[in-house]
């Protein structure tokens, strides 16, 4: 079971800082006083503790207290550009940041929770003692900022007073990291005592890029300290590993659903987005997908635009889920992103009037960003994530090296995006009615379907199987990715799972507020479907199909084909909506291989997800009772019909959605 504030807490054994007096005395020897007229607004004793430990344990030369306005801002920006951590491009407002070539990704490798030892950890996760933790951060962070600026910022990872927000605290060496910062989070250090009183407790996330050199990336670590909610990262530069008010903090934000709220909170890798049906009705809705799995472009692809990475959501009063978005930007990647498929992102991206960070795009000699897939003419040659490149570039493998990385990102605020909601940052959040799980499958599940009862609409989630994508380092292959939030589940993959079943299963919800639970799918290529190319069965637009489909359903205006795993679509439906939403024709064919199941491809992952949840402890019993009626379902399907399954072969009649 996880314990707060037990066992060592790091910072204050490396500081030994341990009252609130200690902790003026060090603001009072260490920071100007204009600085330290900026802390002491500050009166919350544990932030103060933390953060002259911080201090003492890293050893910056100065220390900058950032308050948000927009002199600090300005500043920290300059700050970049001066220590080369961004530079300049020919549009105002655009910025580019290149991380070390080896560090294009998430570090999964050397990403750790720190866990005492009767704590359980995640089966997908790497743990590390306390003990070992401790020394490792007094060999490598100890000291990590001499000679540099520390920027301390105080932020609410979702709209200040919101039920689900957290209160967080961001120390780092690095004016990139709180330039992304500022962008993709709320400053809130004018109401910060107001916002730990109010939540009881806050994140800290101490982070040094150090000289940010390529030999150092073997001593780089990321560790998350479950117990003091505090994390810890060196020696790398990629956000996604020093930006810990992201993943890392969402970390602890799963662990605060699973244990503290069990039941009544979730926190998930999930996009947020509202869809235009009739009348001018708005249906708000989230949806799971890994890293680089389209996730920002299905939340582009609604009519409201609240987020598209992290959602947090409780059961309010009304009965009815309510979500928020943790950040207030977008730090997405670029890679196929075009004015025909994005074309609110790509108005920000290549009109004037809106502020970016680029990384790892390919940067000519007029300081212009190109990215693969965008749909424009390439320049023969430029400036990318591993130096000087040009066309037919190959590296010493022989592969050739592409323009851009495949994980290459623009941060940007999400209100300057045309479909922008102005509900982002309402405290009571958005009633959530449709909940999507998905993940790149080439070959197996169809383009959308939908779970018959909560439980199993868990089991969707729990059952995601996705190709790997460049958003961690030495990722390869075909690998399952449950709830898309495996990678941030701290504590046992039994205990999330419960958490999910007891919060869409509770009595609090309404059944007039009910969300409906689904999968989706737009991965599916042709090929898998008997043609010739590897390319999608479909387009990427046609997610806006699918989406006004679930739109419909939950508002009981569509009917449905029963099948083995779920409900799906009539083709005559569709055809209305493909017209409707795209201004396009749906073939029948093209519906017959998109929703024909394919059984022996279904029946094989679920024999993988028997077979690898049998492997993990205390995985509730409800997840295989409905993976075996599945697998039975299915197996008496191809009896019948055969391997393949056309929708029109189905068992019963269509159900009222």
């Amino acid at each position: 079971m996880l314990k707060r504030n037990h066992g060592i807490d790091i910072a204050l054994e490396l500081g030994g800082i341990a009252s609130h007096d200690d902790a003026q005395r060090i603001f009072a020897e260490r920071l100007t006083p204009e600085q330290l007229a900026r802390i002491r607004q500050i009166t919350c004793a544990d932030a103060l503790i933390k953060i002259a430990n911080a201090i003492v344990m890293c050893a910056p030369e100065t220390v900058f207290i950032n308050t948000g306005s927009d002199a600090d801002i300005q500043l920290i920006r300059k700050m970049a550009l001066a220590k080369g951590e961004e530079a300049p491009l020919a549009m105002a407002g655009h910025t580019l940041h290149f991380d070390l070539k080896e560090e294009q990704g998430r570090i999964i490798d050397r990403t750790f929770y720190i866990a005492n030892e009767e704590e359980q950890i995640s089966s997908l996760a790497q743990r590390i003692s306390r003990g070992d933790a401790l020394e490792t951060i007094k060999s490598h962070l100890a000291g990590l900022m001499q000679g540099m600026t520390m920027i301390v910022g105080f932020y609410s990872r979702g709209p200040v007073g919101s039920a689900a927000a957290d209160p967080a605290i961001e120390i780092t060496s690095s004016a990139y990291v709180s330039h992304s910062a500022e962008i993709l989070y709320r400053n809130c250090y004018a109401s910060f005592d107001n916002q730990v009183s109010a939540r009881g407790y806050f994140y800290t996330n101490i982070h040094s890029e150090g000289a940010n050199r390529a030999e150092d990336l073997p001593n780089a670590r990321v560790f998350m300290d479950r117990s003091y909610q505090t994390t810890y990262s060196f020696n790398c530069t990629y956000a996604g590993n020093t930006l810990l008010l992201k993943k890392g903090n969402h970390r602890f934000s799963v662990d605060r659903a699973c244990h503290e709220l069990f039941g009544q909170q979730l926190a998930e890798h999930m996009f947020i987005t509202g869809i235009e049906g009739p009348g001018g009705r708005i249906t708000w809705m989230t949806g799971a997908a890994p890293s680089g799995c389209g996730k920002t472009t299905t939340a582009m692809a609604g009519d409201h635009f609240v987020g598209d990475d992290l959602a947090q959501m409780w059961l309010a009063e009304d009965g009815g889920i309510r979500s928020i978005n943790p950040e207030c930007g977008i730090f997405g990647i670029v890679e196929d992103v075009n004015r025909e498929g994005d074309p609110m992102l790509m108005q920000c991206l290549r009109e004037p009037g809106t502020e970016v960070i680029w990384s790892n795009v390919l940067v000519d000699d007029e300081g212009v960003p190109h990215w693969v897939g965008n749909g424009e003419e390439h320049p023969a040659e430029g400036r990318n994530f591993q130096g000087a490149w040009k066309a037919g570039l190959e590296d010493k493998e022989g592969k050739p090296v592409p323009l851009s990385h495949p994980n290459a990102r623009c941060t940007v605020s999400a209100s300057a995006l045309g479909n922008y909601s102005d509900r982002t940052e309402d405290p009571a959040g958005v009633e959530t009615r449709i909940f999507t799980y998905s993940g790149r499958d080439s070959n197996t599940m169809p383009p959308v379907w939908v779970a018959k009862t909560p439980s199993e609409g868990v089991v969707i989630g729990a059952c995601i199987v996705s190709a790997a994508t460049a958003t961690e380092v030495g990722a390869s292959g075909v690998k399952r990715a449950p709830w898309a939030n495996a990678p941030f589940i701290p504590g046992s993959l039994g205990d999330y799972m419960r958490a999910q079943f007891a919060f869409f299963n509770s009595p609090k919800l309404a059944d007039a507020k009910r969300p409906i639970m689904a999968g989706l799918n737009y991965f599916l290529t042709d090929e898998a479907r008997g043609g010739e190319r590897k390319t999608l069965l479909g387009e990427k637009r046609d997610v806006k199909v699918w989406m006004a489909w679930l739109e419909r359903l939950v508002h009981g205006e569509v009917e449905t084909i029963e099948s083995p795993i779920g409900l799906l679509p009539r083709y005559e439906d569709l055809v209305r909506l493909f017209q409707e939403k795209i201004a396009k024709t749906y073939p029948r064919e093209l519906y017959e291989k998109q929703f024909s199941l394919y059984v022996d491809n279904i029946l094989a992952r679920v024999d993988l997800q028997l077979a690898a949840y049998g492997k993990d402890a205390e995985i509730p019993e409800t997840l295989f009772e409905i993976l075996e009626n599945q697998k039975a379902d299915l197996m008496a399907l191809k009896g019948t019909f055969g391997a393949v399954v056309a929708p029109d072969q189905l068992q019963g009649s269509p159900e009222k959605g």
